[in-house]
């Protein structure tokens, strides 16, 4: 089963892609996180338990305190995190977004709001 780590500050974000798993039946454990420092947390606790990352963690681009870009760029300097896919996803369609995204080390740049169906087909492929 895909296992997808989703960071947002936005409640009605984090609660409609939960929304969208159960509706849609989709089958994934998604673990959802309102801030970069939980989500920091619950991989390092996965780390020490000998549990496998993520398939896939997808982190807001603008969140107080910690933005995406800043998650992005800890989890690739961190050797177990290293090879871990990453996206930012955010409302903007500015380019400059996008790029900024790549260059902090992101696999992908999404766009709000997330079809969750179609990420996981493109994991499992």
């Amino acid at each position: 089963m895909t296992t997808l780590f989703y960071v947002d500050d936005s409640k009605d974000d984090l609660f409609y892609l939960d929304y969208i798993c159960r509706r849609q039946q989709i089958d994934v454990d998604l673990f959802c996180y309102p801030t970069a420092e939980m989500a920091l947390e619950a991989l390092e606790m996965r780390a020490a338990e000998g549990k496998t990352s993520p398939d896939l963690l997808v982190a807001d681009l603008y969140m107080p305190l910690d933005s995406g870009i800043g998650l992005i760029t800890r989890l690739r300097l961190d050797d177990r995190f290293k090879a871990m896919r990453l996206a930012i996803c955010s409302g903007s369609d500015a380019a400059e977004d996008r790029a900024r995204s790549l260059e902090a080390g992101a696999d992908a740049y999404m766009e709000k709001p997330l079809d969750l169906a179609a990420i996981i087909h493109n994991l499992e492929m």
